[in-house]
């Protein structure tokens, strides 16, 4: 790895008197207390609760910064414009910032998914390029992301396991696509789960993303068909707990 810049990522500003209470009835974590330095990783969903756009939320100041798969910016700006109505807020893409990340920089916030994930950051960009470093470990660990591998409008945001790696708020309030979320949580209704499996074990019919080279096939498959060894660690505690529980 050359560099800590993670270049297919994108920095979206939003500003305004309103821009909390704004994205707050939108996105599935809470806005509202976002303090500076601590990321949250969240979503805007489609009103049936499926994943639409993930992302970051940092604070600065009273704007909040989307850090967002840059090839799905200009789309997110513009779903989160249909909803701004007359709103006193800006949304505009901050070419000044970029996203950083490390796997190791104890003076740098922890992902907020996986303190594994290693760290993260905003700042200027720098030389070089980490994306494809992180992308590998990001994989290593069972995490996902992106309209590629989430696939939009596809999966539902609990199936993505979000409610494992703190992608969702379940006393916030209302936001799109909450009644399906929160239904699925507190009837633990978690049938399937986005997982990856070995290429050789492919099932086209299930799968969100083909990545020949990491040899693995991501997958929404129903949770009693997953091999527990296949599983990250977090992930299958996480199962075994619900099926105690059940």
């Amino acid at each position: 790895m050359t560099g800590t810049t993670l270049t297919d990522r994108a920095i979206l500003r939003i500003s305004g008197e309103e821009a909390r209470p704004f994205l707050q009835g939108l996105l599935t974590r809470d806005v509202l207390t976002l303090a500076q330095g601590v990321p949250r990783w969240t979503a805007l969903l489609s009103a049936q609760g499926k994943a639409l756009f993930d992302m970051m939320l940092w604070a600065d100041g009273d704007d909040v910064l989307i850090d967002c798969e840059a090839a799905q910016a200009d789309a997110l700006a513009k779903r989160l414009t249909l909803y701004r109505l007359r709103r006193k807020i800006v949304i505009a893409r901050d070419e000044s910032l970029a996203v950083h990340w490390a796997p190791d920089a104890a003076d740098r916030p922890l992902d907020p998914r996986l303190p594994a994930l290693g760290h993260r950051w905003i700042a200027a960009p720098g030389d070089g390029d980490a994306a494809a470093a992180f992308r590998a470990h990001r994989l290593s660990q069972g995490v996902f992301e992106g309209a590629g591998e989430l696939g939009q409008d596809q999966t539902l945001w609990l199936e993505t396991n979000a409610g494992e790696l703190n992608g969702v708020d379940y006393d916030k309030g209302c936001y799109v696509g909450q009644e399906n979320t929160a239904r699925m949580h507190y009837r633990a209704k978690v049938n399937r789960r986005l997982v990856a499996v070995p290429l050789a074990q492919a099932e086209g019919k299930r799968q969100r993303a083909a990545l020949p080279d990491m040899d693995l096939s991501i997958e929404l498959r129903r949770v009693e068909d997953l091999d527990p060894a296949l599983l990250p660690d977090w992930l299958a505690a996480a199962i075994a707990a619900q099926a105690a529980a059940e």
